[in-house]
């Protein structure tokens, strides 16, 4: 987010809204207007998806991110990989800085669509 007022807590350092890990499901780092990651617990639901309604880490990344999030005007985007090595990095914001490398050599750097 830019322009953050001084002095604001974001959500990104806050276990189970921008940040959370589950050896069972998924790691995630969430960035956006953390007021509604903390609110609806964004990254640890995202786990919780996985673990309770088996979804896949991309259905669930997207339902948390793209239905959830927008649901309630929350913007921003998470990137998330599962216990298998899956990357999962959706946002519902103009942009978002984000990239990943795989132990097979690939990799990417990305902000927009």
């Amino acid at each position: 987010m830019t322009n953050k007022k001084p002095g604001r807590i974001g959500d990104t350092p806050v276990i189970g809204a921008g940040t959370y890990a589950n050896n069972k499901t998924c790691a995630v780092s969430g960035t956006g207007h953390g007021e509604f990651f903390i609110r609806h617990v964004v990254a640890y639901d995202i786990s919780a998806l996985m673990e309770y309604k088996n979804l896949s880490l991309v259905q669930a990344t997207e339902e948390v991110v793209m239905r959830k999030l927008v649901k309630v005007n929350g913007e921003g985007g998470v990137i998330a990989i599962d216990a298998k090595g899956n990357i999962s990095m959706p946002f519902n914001s103009a942009g978002m800085y984000r990239g990943f490398k795989k132990s097979d050599g690939k990799s990417a750097v990305l902000i927009y669509k």
